[in-house]
């Protein structure tokens, strides 16, 4: 069976749920499917089953298609760093902070990284879905290209264009991309997929006539627009989830500052029919909240400085109504942080937090990386920790009157939990099985998705 790569004809094509999509597809016919992606820019991350850490589409893709989490999906990860650079992890761990430029300059450092995790997975597995990044026709970048060129040429990949119509230039960019692909990956394209279809899409016959007879590329199928509010892979995504709710009891606003991380502890909370969220990133009156929740931050330090200068630490230090804080919104909490081997600064630096909390945060050269089952405001929670800063009075949680805050991410997740604390909000609460509705909602989507898809033409194509 040929492998697939899935490349966008623009950014934000809808790469990451296609991948999915015809993983899905693909186990459905039998065979066994791995996602891949050799190279993502994300500040949102999870730890997985082996403890290392990866982009969180990888990790959705996998929890999607239930097989193991390791870093062989993801093996090189760039995260928000000091100044000019990047956090860089390749095969599941930090190993430096590298300028931009430096990055690309050593890129060839990198490629056999990519490649001992893709045959990894090429052993264990039928097929391989390789998820592109951009686009893989930026010319002045394709020689650095690791998501998309390299796996396709190296890797002799089957591709599937995927091209998002509610951008607009539809045309000119599934055409544009097709021909500036090189000869060998354009005889590799199996069809496009037009993706984000809004209204009547018989509509868009004609679009198809033009694609399949003036270009000579197949269209393998037109995909209606369909809100999908699960595994939030950027702010951008997370900027456009839609809340249509008619029985809201808890208002809940989650501070949304530059470099705002692992966004995904909210999910449950905007599937949530009882809760209405709301995402803050100005000064304004936090009276109309029952909840305010600091979410994880990729720099700690420099977010925190940013509630300072706009005004939102002396409005959060004042709101008497109940706050939740999670990792690095929970280190904030704390006295003082030292980040001391400048980790997340470009010096050594020491900041005051909001005073919260009677300890200090000290910032550690290893990073924490853990997945488990802990034992959290009295209750069993599954989660992970992803973190440098560690208090020595409480490591893992602090409960004080209307404060909870913790280190642990997916605290939310957790339906007991999660039911326990709404309820001390507003009685009224009564909660909802998060497992269940994700899988209902995964399981709708590829439906609808899959009835629009050439099925036997990919399978035609990959067998």
């Amino acid at each position: 069976m040929k492998n697939i790569s899935i490349f966008g004809t623009s950014s934000d094509a809808g790469k990451s749920t296609l991948t999915f999509v015809i993983g899905k597809i693909l186990q459905e016919e039998g065979f066994s499917v791995a996602p891949f992606k050799a190279q993502n820019v994300s500040n949102n991350s999870k730890v997985c089953d082996d403890g290392s850490e990866i982009a969180i589409a990888q990790y959705f893709q996998s929890e999607v298609l239930d097989i193991p989490t390791s870093y062989h999906l993801n093996p090189i990860l760039l995260k928000s760093g000091r100044g000019s650079s990047a956090s860089l992890i390749v095969e599941g761990k930090v190993v430096t902070n590298k300028d931009v430029r430096e990055y690309y300059r050593d890129l060839d450092l990198l490629k056999p990284a990519v490649k001992r995790c893709y045959e990894y997975l090429d052993e264990k597995y039928d097929c391989i879905i390789s998820e592109g990044a951009g686009s893989p026709v930026e010319l002045n970048l394709m020689d650095k290209d690791l998501s998309n060129i390299f796996i396709a040429d190296y890797y002799n990949t089957k591709i599937i264009l995927v091209a998002n119509i509610e951008k607009g230039g539809v045309f000119a960019s599934i055409y544009g991309c097709y021909h500036l692909l090189p000869k060998k990956l354009r005889q590799n394209v199996i069809g496009v997929i037009v993706n984000k279809f809004r209204g009547d899409i018989s509509l868009f016959d004609e679009g198809i006539r033009i694609i399949e007879e003036d270009f000579k590329i197949p269209v393998l199928g037109v995909l209606p627009y369909s809100e999908f509010n699960l595994g939030f892979e950027d702010s951008e995504s997370l900027q456009n989830y839609i809340q249509i709710k008619k029985n809201c009891k808890v208002n809940v606003g989650v501070i949304s500052y530059p470099t705002m991380s692992n966004y995904n502890d909210i999910e449950p909370l905007i599937a949530d029919e009882e809760i209405f969220v709301e995402f803050i990133s100005s000064n304004i009156s936090l009276d109309k909240f029952d909840l305010i929740i600091l979410p994880g931050s990729k720099l700690v330090i420099k977010d925190l400085k940013w509630l300072r200068n706009i005004g939102l630490f002396e409005n959060i230090k004042e709101f008497k109504k109940n706050i939740f804080a999670i990792c690095g919104g929970y280190e904030m909490m704390f006295e003082s942080l030292n980040d001391k081997y400048a980790l997340e600064n470009e010096s050594a630096t020491i900041e005051k937090g909001f005073a919260f909390i009677d300890d200090d945060i000290i910032f550690k050269k290893e990073k924490i990386l853990k997945k488990s089952s802990y034992k959290l405001f009295g209750f069993d929670v599954n989660g992970f920790e992803i973190h440098h800063g560690v208090s020595k009075k409480y490591p893992l949680e602090y409960e004080n009157r209307n404060l909870k805050g913790t280190f642990i991410h997916g605290t939310f997740d957790n339906d007991e939990f999660r039911t326990s604390y709404f309820k001390s909000i507003c009685h009224d609460y009564k909660g909802f099985n998060f497992k269940e509705y994700k899988k209902s909602k995964v399981d709708e989507f590829v439906n609808k998705m899959k009835s629009k898809l050439d099925v036997k033409r990919i399978l035609k194509s990959v067998l």
